[in-house]
């Protein structure tokens, strides 16, 4: 049974965390005081927790303002080269502890609010996650973010306030049911509106060609209205800015065409033209083609690039009168990141402003376009790649569609007079696809009209010149590049894993944290007996602490010695989750079979969103569950197995999860995963890892030495060889008994007594069509496994691998990943130096 952690336990000052002043302490007490007087108009009588974590994070608001003005004066007067990071996703969680840390403001904060008789903890579980994002793809700009800021770079994330993130997930009778996520019910401490930039964005409406050039005329107006979120830098007084953009229809909407008596109805149908923000689609590598989320891509697009303008022009801060009127200086003052297809219209959208607007040639106006722009690739998947219609661009985006059509004809006549005849090759590299129907791909809009196209790890990249876009490397080797995905160590270790923090800066110091690379200064430690104990009493602290949480929250007692086997991630086919399960029922029907064996006992832990039409991935959640109800139950495994679904996965649960996990599970087919980076999370905060040599796994073994992790399965070319010789999952299904067995067992209903036939549908897919092939790699996978097992049985070769892999991790840093974007693609210089603080003279 965990113990619950005393308060003092809580408390104790861990230096990682900046210094708790006397000075530092009182400023705080007081400053928290006036805001829950003036700012939130409380007495301490009638205040309640939510005023306390609202007072709390006012003040602590409070030092980053100075610094974020600072930094924009900064900004205006050195007049640097500026990136601008577009994305449909930015996965923050919560603000408040990542704000302290990167001010060093933690040890204070956490003394002033126990001086005023609060328990920080508590304050910041009150904080709602901002869940702008599903997965991957979101969490990464989120680090990135904090990487620019922390390498001094003039960034901006630019992206889409939805009103409602990802939804939550409750789990009802073993079934995912959705919610909306209402994150902004309370307020939003750390946003600020700034109407002065609102910005039009249009709509449908026609195209008029005149001598004066092209016109886009009769569209519907509707207005983006930007709310700006500080980015702090790591303690190097840096505070960049995040904009996101809301929908307000204007004031005049559905009313200048005055229908009498349809008042009352049109300023009722100003919600259908703010409904552009309401909600983010909770998609995860799988492209929905409908007209609102074509919208949503064009409204950010739109709306950041007249800012990227207006900024460009207006070169002095405070300046609003345009000073640079030469566009041709835009490439080297502006560089713009396309996080995947999504806001691909960047593209026509600046030919457009360009050409149109600014009265540029075509040839002048497409050079800047591509040396601007540089776009990021994040799957192969061919249900994820983005193929919009042509009749919903012609309907919505009539201009754009021109466009799109040009830059077509140019690129096709290109590649015709490099293979004149080949007319196949033309068909594959069109933007344009024929046949059912019209649809423009969007990824080969942005390599045409890129200067860089990267993948995000090295395996990816490799594939993506290999396969996916062979044509076009072929015709630009220059332009493809790698950039391995990161994470950002301030958040993921020295936010959500302080005592590892602290006992990694008591051997190297604090120096890490800002070169991650300096880890493997820990190989010096790997035989030294006391870090070795250490590092091994931290993750038991982790893991007492994260079985109290879910004792507390869960109702779910588990032991705390077991091994924790963690699989958290989004769900779907080819993440695996059913080999882990059949994993899970072999494990099982070993212990029944031979129950005085002396099994490792483990606690599987698995959680994620299934897409809400996702089917077979909610059914893949039923059958975790119900899976869990059988081996939950059983007497005879009794607590040396346990399956558990955690509900609700999303970044703050992550923060309590990762760094208590002693196996993290990263088992996708090989060449399905593009990088990965929650499989980085877990080897920074000391898990092992199972996996496949997919995405930055392979770059992982790599770093840390393949013998320090469990690799398993077939490789990128056993499953091409597979592929041609065709897979046949009915051959491993008789030829391995174990598998045989599990598989009857969740087809004859032995996990779903009251619908025997609940799980036909899944059991026919792994046998029929299994595009991932779970069959082919589940042998190897249970002999890996094994190994698992018995090297957890001694706890000192265990730790042994795990500092290995630690060490490892410095490559892994978002900062390196940053550092070179700019270097490589942006043509910007990353700096580590400190700006002066507000009170430091200039």
């Amino acid at each position: 049974m965990a113990k619950p952690l005393t308060d003092q336990d809580k408390r104790k000052q861990i230096s990682v965390r900046g210094l708790a002043g006397v000075e530092n302490v009182a400023d705080l007490k007081s400053n928290f005081n006036r805001h829950l007087h003036f700012t939130l108009a409380k007495d301490r009588n009638v205040a309640t927790k939510r005023d306390y974590y609202f007072a709390l994070a006012n003040t602590v608001r409070d030092y980053l303002v100075g610094r974020w003005i600072r930094t924009q004066q900064h900004y205006y007067e050195k007049d640097p080269k500026r990136v601008y990071y577009l994305s449909l996703e930015f996965y923050i969680g919560r603000t408040l502890q990542n704000t302290m840390v990167n001010l060093a403001l933690e040890n204070a904060c956490d003394e002033a609010t126990y001086q005023l008789g609060l328990d920080m903890e508590e304050l910041q579980d009150i904080e709602e996650d901002a869940g702008l994002g599903n997965g991957g793809l979101g969490r990464l700009a989120a680090c990135f973010l904090d990487s620019m800021a922390s390498l001094g770079l003039a960034a901006y994330g630019y992206g889409i306030r939805y009103e409602f993130g990802i939804f939550n997930q409750k789990i009802v009778g073993g079934w995912q049911v959705e919610e909306a996520d209402d994150w902004l019910r309370y307020g939003n401490p750390w946003e600020k509106a700034r109407p002065e930039y609102m910005r039009p964005v249009h709509f449908y409406g026609k195209v008029e060609y005149a001598d004066d050039g092209v016109k886009w005329v009769d569209t519907q107006v509707v207005l983006a209205l930007p709310y700006d979120t500080p980015v702090p830098g790591y303690r190097n007084n840096v505070v960049n800015t995040m904009r996101l953009w809301s929908a307000k229809a204007p004031c005049d909407f559905n009313l200048k065409d005055f229908n009498v008596g349809g008042y009352i109805q049109a300023v009722l149908d100003r919600n259908l033209a703010e409904n552009i923000s309401r909600v983010l689609y909770p998609n995860d590598n799988f492209f929905e083609g409908k007209e609102l989320r074509l919208k949503q891509e064009y409204f950010v697009v739109a709306a950041t690039l007249q800012d990227i303008i207006r900024r460009f022009k207006a070169s002095k801060f405070g300046s609003t009168d345009f000073v640079r009127l030469d566009l041709a200086m835009i490439p080297d003052k502006v560089a713009i990141q396309l996080n995947d297809t999504h806001p691909a219209l960047a593209i026509p959208e600046l030919m457009r402003i360009l050409v149109d607007i600014e009265k540029l040639t075509w040839e002048k106006a497409w050079d800047i376009v591509v040396r601007t722009c540089a776009y990021t690739n994040h799957t192969v998947l061919p249900e994820a790649l983005e193929r919009w219609p042509v009749d919903l661009f012609q309907k919505l985006l009539p201009r754009h569609l021109d466009i799109i059509y040009e830059i077509n004809r140019r690129h096709l006549e290109r590649i015709t007079e490099r293979y004149p005849g080949d007319f196949d090759r033309l068909r594959r590299m069109s933007l344009i696809e024929e046949g059912g129907g019209k649809k423009i791909n969007m990824a080969h809009l942005c390599i045409v009209g890129s200067h860089a196209v990267n993948g995000v790890a090295r395996i990816h990249s490799e594939i993506i010149k290999n396969t996916v876009f062979k044509d076009f490397y072929d015709v630009d080797p220059q332009k493809f590049q790698n950039k391995t995905n990161g994470i950002t160590p301030r958040r993921w270790l020295v936010m959500c894993n302080p005592g590892l923090a602290e006992v990694i800066a008591d051997r190297i110091s604090e120096e890490y944290i800002r070169d991650l690379d300096q880890l493997k200064l820990l190989l010096n430690f790997v035989d030294d007996d006391a870090f070795i104990r250490d590092v091994a009493k931290v993750k038991q602290e982790n893991k007492m602490k994260f079985a109290a949480y879910l004792e507390e929250y869960y109702k779910v007692k588990i032991n705390p010695n077991s091994l924790f086997d963690v699989h958290v991630k989004r769900i779907h086919e080819y993440k695996r989750q059913l080999l882990n399960c059949l994993h899970i029922i072999t494990l099982f029907n070993r212990m029944k079979k031979e129950p005085n064996k002396s099994w490792t006992p483990r606690t599987i832990l698995i959680g994620g969103k299934a897409a809400p039409g996702y089917h077979t991935a909610k059914m893949i959640i039923k059958l975790i569950t119900s899976i869990g109800d059988v081996v939950n139950n059983d007497p005879v495994v009794g607590d040396r197995l346990k399956v558990i679904f955690l509900e609700n996965y999303r970044v703050t649960l992550a923060e309590k999860v990762i760094p208590a996990s002693d196996l993290s599970e990263q088992i996708s087919t090989a060449g399905t995963e593009a990088s990965g980076t929650g499989n980085m999370k877990f080897m920074l905060n000391g898990a092992l890892t199972i996996g496949t040599m997919d995405g930055a796994n392979v770059e992982m073994a790599e770093e840390a030495g393949a013998e320090n992790l469990f690799i398993f399965g077939m490789t990128v070319e056993d499953v091409e060889a597979l592929d041609k010789k065709g897979y046949d999952a009915v051959s491993y299904y008789q030829r391995l008994p174990e598998l045989r067995k599990a598989v009857d067992q969740i087809s004859g209903g032995f996990f779903s007594a009251d619908q025997p036939d609940l799980f036909k549908d899944l059991v026919n897919m792994l046998m029929c069509h299994d595009r991932f092939k779970v069959f082919a790699d589940y042998e190897d996978y249970i002999v890996c496994q094994e190994k698992v097992s018995a090297l957890y049985k001694n706890p000192k070769a265990w730790t042994k691998k795990v500092i290995a892999n630690i060490a490892g991790c410095g490559k892994f840093s978002s900062d390196r990943t940053i550092s070179q974007y700019a270097t490589e693609i942006w043509g910007m210089e990353p700096s580590l130096e400190k700006i002066p603080a507000p009170d430091d003279p200039r």
